[in-house]
């Protein structure tokens, strides 16, 4: 939503900075509206949208990259938690509660995530109601906290469930800096100062296009449709900046519960 009203703001100041120039062009004196001062004009805004697009290109490249880090951070997550469920299932009936944390974990982050969409049954998990959609959540952690007292609580009875359940710990641990990368590390986001610095060179390059832009309706509409793009152009790149679980479909979590909850 704010990136859309975001984007939004700077169409609006995109073409009002176009019509401010064809505002203030035919009130010029003669000389400042003359072929060589148009024609300067030209060469310096060229300079500037060229080094412009080149920020722009860089900047979307740069969010791209860590769009798709999220969706394998995502992944990868998803894989972890199948693996410490696959560990439990192997260490045999003693393991169940642990997995049955695990699965109430699962079932709880889907439900809490990806509101607009079915609910997990045949899974009991924690009520979700007031839980954060973004971000790290208090009680889940604790959820994942509780399967881990339960690893703990295992009591090997020989060497075999004793490396086990060592593989299971060491699982564990893999998994939860598998969250901290996937839902509590910071993802980049665009600095404000550099929006504002990037918005006022396009509204500088814009406010030149009115003044040097011939007063007819063709220039007008193109200078529209230009400034929709940019736009489009901004709120995705503004949309990438930050991705989210949500942001990605859930069909990878919920894989990973599926394969937990099978016989």
């Amino acid at each position: 939503m704010m990136q859309a009203l975001s984007a939004a703001a700077i169409f609006v100041l995109l073409t009002g900075s176009a019509l401010l120039g064809r505002f203030i062009r035919p009130r010029l004196p003669a000389t400042h509206r003359d072929r060589d001062t148009i024609e300067a004009m030209q060469i310096i805004i060229g300079m500037l949208v060229t080094f412009t697009a080149l920020v722009l290109g860089l900047l979307t490249t740069s969010v791209k990259t860590a769009y798709d880090k999220a969706g394998h951070d995502l992944q990868d997550y998803a894989l972890s938690l199948t693996q410490v469920d696959r560990c439990l299932r192997d260490y045999g009936p003693d393991a169940e509660p642990a997995r049955d944390q695990i699965k109430g974990y699962a079932a709880a982050l889907i439900a809490s995530t990806w509101t607009s969409e079915p609910a997990p049954a045949g899974v009991q998990y924690p009520s979700v109601k007031g839980l954060p959609q973004v971000g790290p959540s208090r009680e889940l952690a604790d959820a994942l906290n509780r399967a881990y007292l339960e690893i703990r609580r295992l009591a090997p009875a020989d060497s075999f469930h004793l490396g086990l359940r060592d593989d299971c710990l060491a699982d564990y641990q893999s998994l939860i800096r598998g969250r901290i990368v996937a839902i509590e590390d910071d993802r980049m986001q665009l600095a404000t100062p550099f929006d504002m610095i990037l918005v006022l060179w396009l509204m500088i390059i814009f406010a030149v296009f009115g003044l040097i832009a011939p007063p007819n309706i063709v220039s007008l509409i193109g200078t529209v449709l230009c400034s929709v793009s940019l736009s489009l152009a901004m709120f995705v790149i503004m949309s990438l900046s930050h991705p989210t679980f949500m942001t990605f479909a859930s069909i990878d979590m919920r894989g990973a519960l599926a394969g937990m909850v099978a016989p």
